[in-house]
């Protein structure tokens, strides 16, 4: 899954309007931006295997610290205490866990029984949207449009940047992960790893993007210590 998870970032903006759009980028897609560099280092593998399903050809055959439920769990806290430690918006420190878990969550429904619940000699769970094009299409496309849908109606442009800087990384969004789905296979693991730290652009973007627009409902805007629920 790929815009699925920036489907999920964009619509967590409606659910915690003070986190900014970079920071939950940087959660819904944390598991994805670690695993390049663990693949780097050997840490974890992945093997290139064209027609392994019907929408990647990638065989993840061993991705215990990125992916294992167990330690996504880990990572959720540790992302969501950070947050929470920096500013003190308990709201969207739980947004900020959520949506890391979300990203266990939407694989699951995506890949092949290869996601493990702990490292080690672990059960592998998935079920395989990825065996249906069609099927994928469908969920993925209608996750994004769900998520960018939430944040329209959660936010409005301070200036013109704010509109055409949204507009233009949803159409790239789009574009990328058409290539992704009808292009060639990558011609090595190493390759894999290098574009994966493109993602961080995407992260930067969601930065750029937040601060030339503004929430518009006032839910979780005011101090903590002022909100009903704290």
């Amino acid at each position: 899954m790929f815009i699925g998870h920036f489907a999920f970032g964009f619509g967590a903006k409606s659910a915690a309007p003070r986190v900014s759009l970079g920071t939950l980028f940087l959660t819904a897609q944390l598991l994805d931006l670690l695993w390049p560099t663990f693949l780097l280092l050997g840490w974890e593998r992945v093997v290139i295997s064209p027609g392994i399903t019907k929408v990647t050809p990638l065989d993840f055959t061993h991705y215990p610290i990125s992916h294992s439920l167990l330690l996504v769990l880990g990572w959720g806290l540790l992302s969501g205490g950070l947050y929470w430690l920096l500013s003190k918006y308990r709201r969207g420190a739980l947004v900020v866990a959520i949506c890391v878990l979300s990203h266990w969550v939407l694989d699951l429904v995506m890949h092949r029984p290869d996601l493990p619940l702990y490292p080690g000699d672990s059960p592998l769970l998935g079920l395989g949207l990825w065996n249906s094009l069609a099927g994928s299409l469908l969920v993925e496309g209608l996750l994004f449009a769900i998520g960018v849908g939430l944040y329209l109606r959660s936010t409005q442009a301070r200036n013109r940047t704010g509109n055409w800087s949204l507009w233009a990384l949803i159409i790239f969004l789009l574009v990328v992960y058409l290539l992704n789905l009808f292009g060639p296979p990558p011609p090595a693991v190493s390759a894999i790893a290098w574009a994966g730290q493109l993602q961080w652009l995407f992260v930067g973007w969601g930065y750029w993007i937040d601060r030339n627009r503004r929430p518009l409902s006032q839910r979780g805007l005011q101090p903590e210590n002022q909100l009903q629920e704290a």
